[in-house]
């Protein structure tokens, strides 16, 4: 029974843990890094074709963004998620695929002009689509037996719409010796508490091995003030100056909220001054999600929520809210002179239409960015928010004459606080806690907090770290090399139509391995049609 750990280990994105068992190969989470990688990561140690689960704990793109490349490689597995997860990831995952043969085809006409070598994408919407035939939806609490030896539950984080910490019960058993019986509990992204539309985190009592996030592991969020009143102080003074106020935002859970605080702004007049102000959603995405926040309101939403609905009052609109789907609509915004909110994504601005408003108002002295989400270290919403004043955006360096704008304690992550909160309702000791999901500063801190405040063993491992989860035993020691080019990997060589045949050809294998104990008759049948296959293609 082996625990290994590929990604978001000493880094806040790319989360993926790998688990094996008797013949059993499974993941926890499947994520895509986002900003520059910190180490050098470990590829996942068997061939994707060989992966018989996936567990999603949430939809986030750092947590199932590369689904769609696992299934390239030849995963044909379960994925399992929660209901809300599913549909979440139902068009996440196709956004991400979108974005991924945009930005491709983007880089080729460059590098057609220039005589270089094109790329691919990194994955497509055909794989995009094909995982996403593979996802079983899940009630929360319900305990479901998986295979043999495998057992799972999946209990809200109160981090997202659908966002989960997971149990997992897994007995391996050994000829001559006692079957053995371990818990694991994955975290997830652990949620702050207290968030509008969203439930709080729920609280798990036992575990023998706990892993855990530490994104704000070493900082506690600000006292939090009341958003609507903070939101409206800002969006007046870009106002009355004549500006835009925009605002990056994930589309996916912070544009929700974003929505909820201006409803809230409208309906208690909070911003008499601009009682028409108009907000612009530009995001197909976000529209998508929103139905989606729409049809999960009796599993997800909080109590205050759920009283706003029964009381008749949607708590995501309001008059004045426009969205934009089709390109020209989105262009349309910036032709539009009368001061405006504008929501768009991605939310540390690494792709997708948000450049483009950056672009238009970045240069802009009464015009302000708000942003009211984590950034990783590298992102172009990192620098923004350290003081950058020039900026690269679609190759045109651009001034910030901007006001750049932090709205403190607006956050889908508990602080340190809510983080020992939560690892303190273990009742008992468990025998590991592993500490990821946050930066080194931040992982390497609150493991020790973890170790010293609540008198849990805890480390804070590497990628390609191994655990033996019976002996509780290191088995293998990760890379610890810091990458030397700090740089996205977002492309693939354009070789790749040979390395689908390789892929293919490695899947087939697998498969072969698992026709072992089948009928004579079958196993002549299947070595006749691959011999067939092989005869056609050396001719």
């Amino acid at each position: 029974m082996i625990l290994q750990f590929l990604g978001a280990d000493r880094e806040v994105t790319g989360s993926c843990h790998y688990v094996s068992f008797g013949e059993k190969h499974l993941l926890v989470d499947c994520g895509m890094e986002q900003g520059p990688d910190l180490y050098v990561n470990q590829e996942i140690p068997v061939n994707a074709a060989m992966i018989d689960y996936v567990f999603v704990t949430h939809a986030h793109i750092d947590h199932s963004g590369l689904l769609p490349l696992l299934y390239n490689h030849g995963f044909r597995g379960q994925v399992f998620a929660t209901k809300a997860t599913c549909e979440l990831c139902g068009i996440m995952l196709k956004d991400s695929a979108h974005i991924q043969e945009f930005e491709a085809e983007w880089r080729n006409r460059k590098a057609r002009r220039a005589g270089k070598p094109e790329v691919t994408p990194l994955y497509d919407m055909n794989d995009a689509q094909g995982v996403l035939e593979h996802f079983v939806s899940c009630d929360y609490h319900d305990k479901m037996d998986i295979c043999e030896g495998l057992s799972v539950r999946f209990v809200d984080a109160g981090h997202l719409l659908g966002s989960s910490s997971i149990e997992m019960w897994i007995t391996e058993s050994e000829e001559g010796k006692e079957p053995q019986t371990r818990k694991l509990v994955f975290s997830g992204d652990i949620g702050n508490g207290n968030r509008p539309l969203i439930k709080n985190p729920e609280y798990i009592e036992d575990a023998d091995y706990v892993i855990m996030e530490s994104t704000y592991g070493n900082r506690t969020h600000e006292v939090p003030p009341d958003y609507a009143v903070e939101l409206a102080k800002v969006m007046n003074a870009t106002f009355t100056k004549g500006g835009n106020l925009v605002i990056p935002a994930f589309s996916v859970g912070r544009t929700q909220e974003m929505l909820y605080y201006m409803r809230r702004i409208k309906t208690e007049g909070l911003l008499p001054e601009f009682p028409n102000f108009e907000v612009y959603i530009d995001s197909p995405l976000a529209v998508e999600a929103t139905n989606i926040f729409h049809k999960n309101v009796l599993e997800c939403f909080n109590e205050k929520a759920r009283e706003l609905i029964q009381q008749g009052v949607n708590p995501i609109r309001f008059e004045g809210l426009k969205v934009a789907v089709t390109s020209d609509e989105s262009k349309m915004i910036n032709f539009d002179s009368r001061p405006k909110v504008i929501i768009s994504a991605s939310g540390m601005c690494e792709a997708g239409r948000i450049r483009h408003h950056l672009k238009h108002n970045l240069w802009r002295s009464d015009s302000a960015v708000l942003f009211v989400g984590y950034q990783v270290p590298g992102t172009l919403g990192y620098m923004l928010l350290n003081g950058a004043d020039k900026v690269k955006l679609f190759g045109e360096e651009i001034d910030v004459r901007a006001t750049i704008v932090n709205l403190p304690g607006i956050s889908g992550h508990a602080d340190i606080n809510g983080l020992t909160r939560w690892i303190g309702a273990f009742h008992m000791p468990p025998r590991q806690v592993f500490i990821v999901h946050g930066s080194e500063e931040s992982a390497v801190s609150f493991a020790k907090h973890v170790q010293d405040m609540v008198g849990f063993d805890a480390v804070a491992p590497y990628s390609g770290d191994a655990y033996d989860l019976i002996t509780g035993m290191q088995v293998a020691q990760g890379d610890r090399r810091l990458v030397e080019k700090k740089e996205k990997k977002t492309y693939r060589a354009s070789s790749s139509v040979f390395d689908r045949l390789v892929i293919a050809g490695e899947r087939l294998m697998v498969v072969i391995r698992k026709c072992q104990g089948m009928a004579n008759k079958d196993l002549a049948k299947f070595a006749d049609q691959i011999n067939a296959l092989c005869d056609k293609w050396e001719r």
